[in-house]
């Protein structure tokens, strides 16, 4: 489950390279709810390690299928106890607030406190078709909530007050007209959560 070896042009020596591209705002994929996933194969195990290359290549500590062109309800994560990949998941009880900087691989170089349910009841099946349930709280709880999102069609950006997301809109309309980005620096490039 690694990345994708390639040639680096400048020198010839091999680097990794992520299988998938991630989707960023503006992309119509964003904006519609995943489809359930019928069946657990070989090709949905395939897509799952190549997520988690693709995930761990950003950096970011979350991806949802939607974010590499993919129309299922998964998402893979990896917190430090290692990858875990949920499929259809479902939260079933939320409880509490909790205020985080919260960052986005589809938004690039822009994170904001935004305020989320402090704990939350998951239920999802694991690649092996067992259910599985799950109480999480504070960052996994997050996560979770951040992916579930995107399974949706929802970005953060619907999640920020009116003044935080002009001045949203306003970055993502600026970079749009100065064209195609400039490769940003590990800071700028850390999405998913950030983490403390």
């Amino acid at each position: 489950m690694g990345a994708v070896p390639s040639f680096h042009s400048a020198d010839g020596t091999l680097i990794s390279m992520a299988p998938y591209t991630i989707r960023v705002f503006g992309d119509p994929v964003l904006k519609q709810r995943a489809s359930e996933i019928e069946n657990i194969d070989g090709t949905l195990v395939r897509l799952s390690e190549d997520m988690l290359a693709t995930m761990y290549d950003e950096p970011g500590i979350g991806l949802a299928a939607p974010q590499v062109g993919v129309q299922k309800r998964l998402f893979v994560y990896d917190i430090g106890e290692g990858p875990r990949v949920l499929v259809n998941p479902e939260i079933v009880e939320t409880d509490g607030e909790w205020l985080f900087d919260e960052g986005c691989l589809s938004i690039p170089g822009l994170s904001f406190e935004i305020v989320r349910p402090k704990t939350i009841h998951l239920v999802a099946h694991d690649l092996d078709g067992n259910e599985v349930s799950i109480e999480a709280d504070e960052l996994e709880a997050r996560l979770f909530q951040h992916e579930f999102d995107h399974l949706d069609g929802v970005l953060m950006l619907e999640h920020l007050d009116d003044d935080q997301r002009k001045h949203a809109l306003r970055v993502l309309r600026d970079r749009a007209m100065a064209g195609p980005p400039a490769a940003l620096d590990h800071r700028e490039k850390t999405g998913g959560l950030h983490l403390p």
